[in-house]
């Protein structure tokens, strides 16, 4: 994996690659993606241009608050990944809920959540931000359901780089956003929880790339895919479907009985019909 290091002195980043399980302790920016010629690319970053993108400030955030925090270096999806080879963007895509799970600090920074600067009693600061942080973006994206569950730890932000809360402190509204359980969020394994209630999670969520909506739940459901964009979201859904089959066929016959009651593998009409949008 690629890590940012800020380079003393200067307001520039400097990306170092690692091996996956000697990479050294890192922070982790979680965010929803803006236009792509705001966002700063792995290429950018390579060229040093891209520093009067609006994406460049999420990036001295994450670096801002992982410094805060002791930690050297930062992850950011952005610009740490290639996304010009298929290559790198599979092996990522496949290996960031490890990442997740790895990472020392994960910051939710929210660009649609604002804190007046003059609020400073604490009730008063929760009734400012508490409407938008419940109608944020980035509860309703695929790609963020695993953001939220991998980590051990995450904090939300908001625009100003404000602290709002970390994951347990806001469960209660976490959970009545998304409708994840309050033990999923707690931090229980994930594999206690069904296939069908584990894609039930991203119903109502939106990708931009309809494949992604599968894709997204890889790491969730603890398979590995590689994604073929082009194929349609019914048939990555097929393809997801008999991949987590195929993974439960070893457990099943050592744990027989265990295996049946956990895991109530629905058919392939039962997942995707209820991805489908209701009517208005």
């Amino acid at each position: 994996m690629r890590l940012l290091k800020r380079l003393l002195g200067d307001d520039s980043f400097k990306l170092t690659t690692f091996d996956n399980d000697s990479a050294p302790p890192y922070a982790i920016l979680l965010h929803t993606w803006m236009a792509d010629q705001e966002e700063v690319t792995y290429k950018e970053l390579l060229k040093g241009t891209g520093i009067l993108k609006s994406g460049y400030a999420k990036l001295r955030f994450c670096s801002k608050r992982a410094a805060a925090d002791g930690l050297e270096y930062f992850w950011v999806d952005t610009c740490c990944i290639d996304k010009s080879t298929s290559h790198e963007l599979s092996t990522a895509i496949n290996s960031m809920f490890h990442w997740y799970q790895r990472a020392s600090r994960c910051y939710v920074y929210l660009s649609d959540v604002a804190v007046p600067e003059e609020v400073t009693d604490a009730e008063a600061f929760r009734i400012s931000w508490e409407q938008a942080f419940r109608r944020s973006r980035w509860f309703t994206r695929g790609w963020t359901l695993q953001d939220l569950l991998a980590p051990a730890s995450v904090e939300f932000f908001s625009r100003e780089g404000k602290l709002l809360g970390s994951r347990i402190l806001l469960e209660q509204e976490i959970h009545e956003i998304t409708g994840v359980p309050t033990e999923a969020l707690r931090g229980q394994k994930l594999s206690e929880f069904s296939y069908e209630e584990r894609v039930s999670w991203v119903a109502k969520r939106t990708t931009t790339l309809r494949e992604d909506k599968a894709y997204c739940l890889l790491g969730l459901l603890g398979v590995f895919l590689p994604p073929i964009y082009g194929e349609g979201e019914e048939r990555a859904f097929k393809r997801l479907e008999e991949e987590n089959k195929r993974r439960m066929v070893p457990a099943f016959y050592i744990q027989p009985k265990r295996m049946a009651m956990r895991y109530k593998v629905p058919s392939m009409n039962m997942i995707f019909g209820s991805l489908r949008p209701t009517a208005p």
